[in-house]
């Protein structure tokens, strides 16, 4: 793990930050992200029919679903310990590339590609690949920008 402060971010772009642990999409998980956002289309939810008529013949994660475990997993790789807040601040150049099987591990590669300073805190942008196990592509790939804020004890 990589750790920078707020004041450290800007000069250290751009800076591999590595990749982190695999983590399994299984059907559980895939059938509460359905639950929770409503899209509950067969190719995720129903394995007889994604078995029958699924190019994968299985059922696969949803895109949103893949791409949702980033920002869990970008703290693992990046620690800013005078940062009180992280705050999601948008998304960039998302695409998805490789449907991912149900039961499949993913991973996120990742890159600090720029930091500026900005509304009291630090905007940074970490480029983002969601690897998948086995696979030559990536399942998906996007830039994530956050707005570090320092905490009240370091501000």
């Amino acid at each position: 793990m990589i750790e920078l402060t707020l004041a450290e971010l800007p000069g250290a772009c751009p800076l591999e930050l590595g990749t982190s642990d695999w983590v399994a999409l299984g059907q559980d998980r895939i059938d509460a992200f359905a639950a929770a956002t409503g899209d509950r289309q067969w190719i995720h939810v129903d394995r007889e029919r994604a078995a029958r008529e699924a190019p994968a013949a299985t059922t696969i994660a949803h895109g949103m679903l893949t791409l949702s475990v980033v920002p869990s997993l970008i703290p693992t790789l990046l620690t800013i310990p005078d940062a009180g807040a992280r705050l999601n601040y948008g998304l960039e150049g998302v695409r998805f590339l490789t449907p991912v099987p149900e039961g499949a591990e993913v991973r996120l590669k990742a890159t600090l590609a720029s930091a500026e300073p900005r509304r009291g805190g630090v905007l940074y942008r970490v480029g983002c690949a969601v690897e998948l196990r086995g696979a030559e592509r990536p399942a998906a790939v996007a830039e994530f920008l956050s707005l570090a804020q320092p905490s009240s004890a370091s501000a």
